[in-house]
């Protein structure tokens, strides 16, 4: 491979020879840039997170340079422990230790500096299918534990690969795939007789059902912004190939097509839920992202001619995918009453069904599901269909962003409260309440024997949610909740060996193919704990509220709590 220039094509894989790192070298070299640290909305007591939001100190569309509040750089103790430990009166749970020797454990390394951490280190499983690759999505809350704990080389050394991999010609049997597409995950292959390392990266050709990751490029550019936030350090977004990156991500998504929704259209398996689960069309776990992504970009870009362009893309995109989020996704008592009465059929612009959503869709279970104070996003709005669905992640992640309203985060909170045995149970988080079962299983699954009922996506407790609902407890001021649930956690994790998921309503069984020492299980938990020990680390992972994108909602009872 040595002298190789042009990317090699084994199959449908991609590499990277040694040859191929080009100039992206030269970056991890770069001096670092602290900047001065300011008090962020995300860096206040949670006191005054329990009182309500602030206002943002000046409009978003800004350049770089004016990024807000900067995150505390954690300080790493002799001990490998985080920063934060040491310098508290926290005594850490006797599984902290143990969950970052099997964070290093994981830890990946190409030509001597680290990279990522592979999916799983489960080496008693009989197949390793791609579990010991680097997966963009799994490595974030590894990436975040490592930047709270004040190492920030290997989230560096992971950003710089990824988006080398991302300039990459990429082929799925004779269709090429759009130029911004960022890898699934990416492998480090060792030549024993050439002495040579290589990356080989998978765009979702090699994928269950072939699907692109639609959700990588939002998580990468989501995981730029934490970096600059917790290290001070603006050189790395601020690099041409960095922003090149970011423009080539924005434009597959706000390209200009037969869409009448601002929101992105998607096919089943193109995110988290990596198989077919019916969320096909505009699931809200990436229209979540897909608005924290563009925020962060919005903070990232430089107000150069090309980046100015994207800039006023992006505002005027954001101010249309708030409204229609807040408008069309979102559920509460009075919303779920008004569908109910929906008269079908309607034709103008006066329209209140606006979608056609037939009333007898509606599912049994949600009238019982919905408490008279509590509300959230559905999973996916299209014409004639809303899927009512509860999903962690999108609405979690909505919180994070502000793509939810003050009221609405409240709501959200609300529902996880007063609905605990349903969404948390035994066993932290459900990624989707709840299961189908039966005949629409059959259907919506295709008869998936790994998505039976209340197991894997079909209703599985997945461990690594915790640092999600963690992040939204602490924004929201109720770090109880996320004190609830860690303990939880910490009662079965360790024993059973890091598990990736957890079976059952209640989450009281380890998945039936479940891999022992998950790292993003691990990563979790860890990124949960040091969060709620010091609610600083917060500022990497939410933003406040833009009040420019403030709609008028109209009031319903889940706001008069």
């Amino acid at each position: 491979m040595d002298g190789y220039c042009e990317p090699r094509k084994a199959g449908s894989m991609f590499w990277i020879s040694d040859a191929d790192d080009f100039n992206l070298s030269r970056l991890l070299d770069k001096p670092r840039l602290n900047i001065e640290r300011q008090r962020s909305f995300d860096e206040r007591s949670l006191t005054e997170l329990s009182i309500g939001f602030s206002p943002r100190r000046g409009p978003e569309n800004r350049g770089l340079e004016n990024l807000d509040g900067v995150s505390t750089p954690g300080g790493r103790s002799a001990l490998g422990t985080p920063g934060s430990y040491s310098r508290t009166s926290f005594e850490p749970h006797p599984m902290f230790a143990e969950a970052w020797e099997a964070l290093r454990r994981s830890m990946v390394f190409f030509r001597g500096q680290p990279v990522g951490t592979i999916a799983a280190y489960d080496h008693a499983s009989e197949e390793v299918l791609n579990y010991d690759q680097v997966f963009v999505r799994d490595f974030v809350p590894s990436a975040l534990a490592f930047l709270m704990n004040g190492e920030p080389e290997i989230v560096k050394n992971f950003l710089l690969k990824t988006l080398l991999l991302q300039g990459w010609e990429k082929k799925v049997d004779r269709f090429k795939l759009g130029e911004g597409a960022m890898p699934a995950s990416f492998k480090v292959l060792h030549d024993p007789v050439r002495k040579t390392e290589s990356l080989m990266a998978d765009f979702g050709e090699s994928a269950i059902g072939r699907v692109a990751p639609v959700d990588s490029g939002f998580w990468w550019i989501i995981l730029l912004r934490a970096y600059t936030k917790s290290t001070g350090d603006l050189t790395l977004a601020e690099t041409p190939e960095c922003q090149k990156g970011m423009r080539l991500i924005l434009s597959l998504c706000l390209s200009e097509g037969f869409d009448t929704f601002p929101t992105l259209l998607c096919a089943d398996g193109c995110s988290m839920i990596d198989r077919r689960m019916g969320i096909y069309g505009y699931p809200i776990e990436i229209q979540a992202l897909f608005f924290m992504s563009l925020r962060c970009a919005l903070a990232m870009l430089k107000h150069d001619t090309e980046g100015k362009e994207f800039v006023e893309r992006i505002v005027k995109r954001l101010h249309a995918l708030s409204y229609h989020m807040r408008s069309y996704f979102w559920l509460d008592f009075q919303q779920l009453n008004d569908v109910y009465r929906y008269k079908t059929e309607e034709y103008s612009h006066t329209a209140v069904n606006k979608f056609n959503v037939i009333p007898d869709s509606i599912p049994d279970w949600v009238f019982d599901f919905m408490p008279t104070y509590g509300g959230y996003f559905v999973g996916n709005v299209s014409p004639a269909r809303m899927d009512f669905r509860w999903f962690c992640l999108g609405n979690c992640v909505a919180i994070l962003s502000s793509l939810a309203t003050p009221e609405q985060s409240i709501a959200i909170m609300d529902l996880i409260e007063s609905r605990w045995d349903e969404l948390v149970g035994e066993m932290p988080l459900k990624i989707i309440y709840p299961a189908i079962e039966s005949h629409e299983w059959r259907l919506v699954t295709g008869c998936d024997p790994k998505n039976t009922r209340w197991s894997y996506h079909n209703g599985g407790s997945w461990p690594v949610l915790l640092w999600l609902l963690t992040a939204a407890c602490i924004k929201t001021g109720r770090p109880q909740m996320a004190r609830r649930a860690i303990e939880l956690a910490e009662n079965r994790l360790l024993k059973d060996n890091w598990p990736e998921y957890y079976d059952g309503k209640l989450g009281r069984y380890i998945g039936k193919q479940a891999r022992k020492l998950q790292t993003w299980s691990v990563a979790g938990y860890l990124v949960a704990k040091m969060m709620l020990e010091d609610p600083s680390h917060l500022g990497m992972i939410s933003l406040e509220e833009d009040k420019q994108m403030k709609s008028v909602m109209k009031r319903s009872t889940s706001w008069s709590c």
